[in-house]
């Protein structure tokens, strides 16, 4: 059985095609019932370059004024659904002059006319969720001056997909896929003339997944912060919907919300970005902001896990580190080689990152940000703490995980600690990893340390074999701390140091003990939105280990802060282009 691009089997696709195909003859709607208010957050920029015909998919620039945004995807090996999803209208809403309105109102009947009668790559559960949730929420927006033909068209397409969502939805895969095919479902019959018998069936099963997808901690399978907050808008977009027509909010829904709210803040930064793993990136600013003002909750995180993730913070840092095995079944199909690998934010600016997802640069760009030296952790000898391999779909999942990773919180005369391990390494070379990070209560330092270490004799039978593979010589292994683009490093002090200067001005000094050399090297930093990776350095302490035990011990420590003059914010509307 054969996996297509977007993760399902070729009978399932195949079932959404004829469904596709029947719900095209299926009898239309003929108006609104009612309209949610639109709360998505478009990029003004994005929209501006829509606009002047600069398109960027995959990694890809197409420069066409005047094209069709589905000539330009016909020409790009890309996956096509993130385009039939229309989130880019949220971008051409942001714009919202009558050029933008014009442009969204022709590309949108160019769809009807190519792909309406359930032909094409748009025809999944969860894209027409999403496409559905996008006209209907931009309805006004895209029906505004346009003639009874256009409008016709537009509540005929939209009512062939609700019928189609309406056989399809079971079919989306379990996660934020069923998320949006409901929400699709419950915002086309709530709003659409004809499809009210439609919201009762699709609510229950919102419901049903709102219990069982959504953890007592509110976890979600993936471990994908940014996934989490899309989720958690759905549910807040459902949520408006049903109050606005007057209908009841089911109890499990508020409660799924609630669940999920301190979770994304036990995964936010000082600077208000998600950390980044699992193929999660920082978020849009103010997406975040806006899903967890939907709640109405200010719980804050407790100091425990949240969804395998440890935090600690004091004054303006924040540390985030991934505690546990990377995701299992499906969702181990996006999942990355993380485990023990950290992020440090300070103020409103980041400072060791991981590269992040490459899956809009391309397949090799994307197994690349999988793997473990692509993350700010240790790694032996460049073998990842998990593998990838490739199941009979298709499909790249991670094997080989680690089994046991263990973590504790502990209190210090002067700020808290956060006790890692992990057994990854334990099968191939007999060797466990230990992080202990310490933040001081202000925040101004952060004390680390990593052991190499065996636990037992079935381990040490493993690590003389590694040994004696590497001829006696020692198991070479490096740590490493990716730094954010924006971050200037330069080695100081004859060599014992590292200098990070921030653009705010503010310096943090990094020292080691342990390790046989320290050097910077290049980086990458992966961001969706971005037309290729951007440059950056990172940290590099190596060595090699030659005993039971070894252990590298490193800080950071700020030596300067942001001069009081200054404004320390980015400019929300710059794109790289």
């Amino acid at each position: 059985m054969v996996a297509t691009s977007n993760g399902y089997t070729r009978p399932v696709r195949l079932m959404d095609r004829v469904h596709a195909r029947i719900a095209a003859r299926s009898r239309p709607a003929t108006g609104f019932r009612s309209t949610p208010e639109p709360k998505m957050i478009g990029h003004f920029a994005r929209g501006r370059q829509l606009m002047a015909g600069n398109f960027l998919f995959a990694g890809q620039l197409v420069e066409a004024p005047g094209a069709s945004i589905w000539d330009v995807i016909a020409e790009i090996e890309m996956d096509r659904s993130q385009v039939h999803g229309f989130t880019w209208l949220d971008d051409l809403a942001a714009v919202g002059d009558n050029k933008s309105r014009l442009m969204a109102q022709e590309w949108l009947a160019q769809w009807i006319e190519r792909y309406g009668a359930g032909r094409g790559d748009g025809w999944t559960a969860d894209v027409t969720g999403r496409r559905l949730i996008r006209w209907i929420a931009h309805g006004f927006f895209l029906l505004r001056g346009a003639d009874k033909a256009a409008s016709e068209a537009y509540y005929k397409s939209a009512a062939q997909q609700a019928i189609f969502l309406s056989r399809r939805w079971k079919a989306a895969r379990p996660g934020l896929p069923r998320f949006e095919a409901v929400a699709g479902m419950i915002y086309a019959g709530l709003s659409l003339s004809g499809m009210e018998d439609r919201v009762a069936p699709a609510v229950e099963m919102l419901t049903r997944d709102c219990k069982s997808q959504i953890g007592p901690d509110g976890n979600i399978t993936s471990r994908n912060p940014e996934e989490l907050l899309e989720v958690l808008t759905l549910l807040g977009w459902v949520e408006g919907a049903l109050k606005d027509s007057g209908k009841s909010v089911p109890e499990a829904l508020m409660s799924a919300m609630h669940r999920i709210a301190p979770t994304l803040r036990a995964l936010r930064h000082a600077d208000g970005g998600l950390a980044r793993f699992h193929g999660g990136g920082r978020g849009l600013d103010g997406w975040l902001d806006q899903a967890l003002a939907t709640v109405g909750s200010i719980e804050q995180p407790s100091q425990a896990l949240h969804m395998g993730y440890g935090r600690l913070s004091a004054g303006r840092t924040s540390v985030v580190m991934d505690v546990a095995p990377p995701p299992a079944g499906a969702s181990a199909a996006e999942a990355h080689a993380s485990t023990l690998a950290m992020e440090v934010t300070s103020g409103r600016r980041p400072l060791i990152v991981n590269c992040g997802s490459g899956v809009s640069f391309g397949p090799e760009w994307r197994r690349a940000g999988r793997a473990t030296p692509s993350h700010s952790t240790l790694c032996i000898d460049t073998l990842s703490s998990s593998r990838i391999t490739v199941d009979k779909s298709g499909a790249e999942l991670m094997s080989d995980v680690p089994k046991d990773v263990r973590s504790e919180f502990s209190d210090l005369a002067d700020g808290t600690r956060l006790a890692t391990a992990h057994d990854g390494y334990r099968p191939t070379h007999g060797l466990t990893h230990v992080r202990t990070l310490d933040i001081t209560s202000d925040g101004r330092a952060i004390a680390g340390e990593d052991l190499l270490t065996v636990l037992d004799a079935a381990d040490e039978g493993r690590f003389d074999k590694a040994l004696d593979a590497e001829t006696l010589q020692g198991i070479p292994w490096s740590v490493r701390f990716h730094l954010h683009p924006e971050v200037e490093a330069e080695v100081d002090l004859g060599g014992a140091a590292v200098s990070l200067t921030q653009k705010s001005g503010e310096i943090w000094v990094f020292r080691q003990d342990g390790a046989t050399e320290m050097r910077l090297e290049p980086s990458v930093y992966l961001e969706n939105g971005r037309l290729r990776p951007r440059a950056a350095q990172q940290v590099v302490l190596s060595g090699r280990t030659l005993s039971y035990a070894t252990r590298i011990r490193w800080s950071l420590s700020k030596a300067q802060d942001t001069p009081i003059a200054l404004r320390d914010v980015d400019d929300p509307t710059a794109l790289d282009f």
